[in-house]
Protein backbone atom coordinates (compact mmCIF):
# COMPACT_ATOMS: atom_id res chain seq x y z
CA UNK A 1 0.00 0.00 0.00
CA UNK A 2 0.98 3.91 -0.64
CA UNK A 3 0.83 5.41 2.35
CA UNK A 4 1.61 8.85 0.91
CA UNK A 5 -1.64 8.66 -1.40
CA UNK A 6 -3.74 7.12 1.82
CA UNK A 7 -2.73 9.85 3.73
CA UNK A 8 -3.98 12.65 0.71
CA UNK A 9 -7.55 10.54 0.40
CA UNK A 10 -7.81 11.22 4.54
CA UNK A 11 -6.87 14.67 3.93
CA UNK A 12 -9.53 15.36 1.46
CA UNK A 13 -12.04 14.80 3.84
CA UNK A 14 -10.87 16.14 7.31
CA UNK A 15 -11.53 19.45 7.70
CA UNK A 16 -8.74 22.08 7.73
CA UNK A 17 -7.78 23.24 11.16
CA UNK A 18 -8.40 20.08 12.61
CA UNK A 19 -6.44 18.61 16.13
CA UNK A 20 -4.11 16.41 15.35
CA UNK A 21 -1.48 14.84 17.93
CA UNK A 22 1.58 14.38 15.98
CA UNK A 23 4.33 12.09 17.79
CA UNK A 24 7.70 13.25 16.93
CA UNK A 25 10.69 11.65 17.44
CA UNK A 26 13.34 14.37 16.74
CA UNK A 27 13.77 17.90 15.81
CA UNK A 28 15.02 17.20 12.21
CA UNK A 29 12.55 14.58 11.09
CA UNK A 30 9.68 17.14 12.70
CA UNK A 31 11.05 20.03 10.29
CA UNK A 32 9.84 18.21 6.73
CA UNK A 33 6.83 16.77 8.43
CA UNK A 34 5.72 19.87 9.79
CA UNK A 35 5.91 21.47 6.85
CA UNK A 36 4.01 18.85 4.88
CA UNK A 37 1.20 19.40 6.90
CA UNK A 38 1.43 22.32 9.47
CA UNK A 39 -1.10 24.32 7.25
CA UNK A 40 -3.55 21.55 7.58
CA UNK A 41 -3.63 20.66 10.66
CA UNK A 42 -3.72 22.38 13.86
CA UNK A 43 -0.48 20.08 15.14
CA UNK A 44 0.40 19.41 18.77
CA UNK A 45 3.89 17.79 19.38
CA UNK A 46 3.72 14.59 21.72
CA UNK A 47 7.49 14.18 22.17
CA UNK A 48 7.36 10.41 23.90
CA UNK A 49 10.43 8.80 23.37
CA UNK A 50 11.92 6.65 26.94
CA UNK A 51 14.02 4.58 24.00
CA UNK A 52 16.15 7.50 24.26
CA UNK A 53 18.14 5.59 27.35
CA UNK A 54 20.17 8.70 27.72
CA UNK A 55 19.12 11.12 29.59
CA UNK A 56 21.06 14.14 28.08
CA UNK A 57 20.83 12.58 24.88
CA UNK A 58 17.07 13.21 24.90
CA UNK A 59 17.08 16.33 26.66
CA UNK A 60 18.93 17.88 23.81
CA UNK A 61 16.59 16.52 21.58
CA UNK A 62 13.78 18.11 23.26
CA UNK A 63 15.89 21.34 23.55
CA UNK A 64 15.93 20.92 19.68
CA UNK A 65 12.48 20.46 19.36
CA UNK A 66 11.89 23.89 21.07
CA UNK A 67 14.00 25.71 19.65
CA UNK A 68 12.38 24.69 15.96
CA UNK A 69 8.98 25.02 16.82
CA UNK A 70 9.78 28.63 17.99
CA UNK A 71 11.42 29.82 14.99
CA UNK A 72 9.19 27.35 11.99
CA UNK A 73 6.05 29.49 11.02
CA UNK A 74 3.05 27.89 10.21
CA UNK A 75 -0.62 28.44 9.81
CA UNK A 76 -1.79 27.11 12.78
CA UNK A 77 0.56 28.05 16.15
CA UNK A 78 2.52 24.55 16.84
CA UNK A 79 1.78 23.31 20.53
CA UNK A 80 4.26 20.97 22.25
CA UNK A 81 3.44 18.00 24.87
CA UNK A 82 5.82 16.38 26.53
CA UNK A 83 5.30 12.54 27.56
CA UNK A 84 6.94 10.63 30.59
CA UNK A 85 10.16 9.75 30.00
CA UNK A 86 10.86 6.36 31.57
CA UNK A 87 13.88 4.54 29.76
CA UNK A 88 13.00 1.46 31.84
CA UNK A 89 9.74 1.29 30.08
CA UNK A 90 11.74 0.73 26.83
CA UNK A 91 14.29 -1.85 28.60
CA UNK A 92 10.98 -4.05 29.87
CA UNK A 93 9.66 -4.29 26.88
CA UNK A 94 12.94 -5.08 24.82
CA UNK A 95 13.87 -7.89 27.54
CA UNK A 96 15.79 -10.83 25.96
CA UNK A 97 15.98 -8.86 22.80
CA UNK A 98 19.10 -7.35 23.54
CA UNK A 99 20.85 -9.18 21.17
CA UNK A 100 18.44 -8.63 18.14
CA UNK A 101 19.86 -6.89 14.96
CA UNK A 102 18.53 -3.48 14.38
CA UNK A 103 15.26 -3.24 12.07
CA UNK A 104 13.71 -6.19 13.65
CA UNK A 105 11.26 -7.02 16.45
CA UNK A 106 12.77 -4.95 18.98
CA UNK A 107 12.48 -1.98 16.79
CA UNK A 108 8.42 -3.16 16.13
CA UNK A 109 7.68 -3.11 19.96
CA UNK A 110 9.76 0.49 20.08
CA UNK A 111 7.39 1.72 17.52
CA UNK A 112 4.42 0.06 19.26
CA UNK A 113 5.24 1.65 22.36
CA UNK A 114 5.34 4.99 21.02
CA UNK A 115 2.73 4.68 18.94
CA UNK A 116 0.09 3.21 21.52
CA UNK A 117 0.63 6.37 24.38
CA UNK A 118 0.71 8.61 21.54
CA UNK A 119 -3.17 6.96 20.53
CA UNK A 120 -3.80 7.13 24.41
CA UNK A 121 -2.88 10.43 24.76
CA UNK A 122 -4.95 11.55 21.88
CA UNK A 123 -7.81 9.64 22.59
CA UNK A 124 -7.63 11.32 26.09
CA UNK A 125 -7.45 14.56 25.24
CA UNK A 126 -9.82 14.83 22.66
CA UNK A 127 -7.78 15.05 19.48
CA UNK A 128 -9.39 13.62 16.59
CA UNK A 129 -6.32 12.88 14.60
CA UNK A 130 -2.89 11.33 15.28
CA UNK A 131 0.45 10.30 13.82
CA UNK A 132 3.76 9.86 14.22
CA UNK A 133 7.07 11.61 12.36
CA UNK A 134 8.92 8.10 12.29
CA UNK A 135 8.01 7.06 8.58
CA UNK A 136 10.28 9.78 7.43
CA UNK A 137 13.25 7.56 8.72
CA UNK A 138 14.88 5.42 5.22
CA UNK A 139 15.70 3.32 7.89
CA UNK A 140 12.38 2.59 9.80
CA UNK A 141 9.81 0.13 8.73
CA UNK A 142 6.89 2.47 7.11
CA UNK A 143 4.85 -0.33 6.52
CA UNK A 144 5.07 -1.83 10.57
CA UNK A 145 4.33 2.03 11.78
CA UNK A 146 1.38 1.96 9.63
CA UNK A 147 -0.13 -1.09 10.29
CA UNK A 148 0.14 -0.48 14.51
CA UNK A 149 -1.29 2.80 14.03
CA UNK A 150 -4.10 1.02 11.88
CA UNK A 151 -4.90 -1.08 14.85
CA UNK A 152 -4.43 1.72 17.25
CA UNK A 153 -7.11 3.43 15.17
CA UNK A 154 -9.55 0.21 16.15
CA UNK A 155 -9.04 0.65 19.69
CA UNK A 156 -9.02 4.16 20.81
CA UNK A 157 -11.32 6.82 19.79
CA UNK A 158 -8.35 8.92 18.24
CA UNK A 159 -8.15 8.67 14.05
CA UNK A 160 -4.38 7.28 12.76
CA UNK A 161 -3.20 9.07 9.91
CA UNK A 162 -1.72 6.86 8.00
CA UNK A 163 2.13 8.34 6.02
CA UNK A 164 5.08 7.90 4.38
CA UNK A 165 6.90 10.81 4.85
CA UNK A 166 9.96 10.01 3.11
CA UNK A 167 7.81 9.68 0.21
CA UNK A 168 8.08 13.38 -1.88
CA UNK A 169 11.56 13.46 -0.81
CA UNK A 170 10.64 13.66 2.47
CA UNK A 171 13.76 12.73 3.90
CA UNK A 172 16.10 15.15 1.93
CA UNK A 173 13.81 17.74 2.70
CA UNK A 174 14.84 17.14 6.93
CA UNK A 175 18.23 17.49 6.19
CA UNK A 176 18.08 21.06 4.08
CA UNK A 177 15.86 22.36 6.77
CA UNK A 178 18.44 20.63 9.54
CA UNK A 179 20.89 23.19 7.78
CA UNK A 180 18.70 25.68 7.49
CA UNK A 181 17.87 26.15 11.27
CA UNK A 182 20.74 24.84 12.50
CA UNK A 183 19.97 21.96 14.21
CA UNK A 184 21.24 18.79 16.10
CA UNK A 185 21.07 15.66 13.80
CA UNK A 186 21.98 12.77 15.96
CA UNK A 187 23.12 9.45 14.08
CA UNK A 188 21.18 6.59 15.88
CA UNK A 189 17.93 6.12 16.89
CA UNK A 190 18.07 6.37 20.59
CA UNK A 191 18.45 3.48 22.33
CA UNK A 192 21.56 1.76 23.64
CA UNK A 193 21.11 -0.75 21.26
CA UNK A 194 21.28 1.21 18.38
CA UNK A 195 24.57 3.53 19.73
CA UNK A 196 26.12 -0.14 19.69
CA UNK A 197 24.48 -0.94 16.25
CA UNK A 198 26.73 2.30 14.71
CA UNK A 199 29.74 1.52 15.87
CA UNK A 200 29.23 -2.08 15.00
CA UNK A 201 28.53 -0.37 11.37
Amino acid sequence: MNYDIEMMKQMESIKEGTPLLLHACCAPCSSAVLERIGNYFSITIFYYNPNITDEDEYNKRVNEIKKFISKFKTKYPIKLELGNYDPMKFFDITKGLEKVPEKGIRCYKCYNMRLEETARIADKLGYEYFCTTLTLSPHKNSNWINEIGEDLNNRFNANYLYSDFKKKNGYKRSIELSKEYDLYRQDYCGCVYSVRNKYID
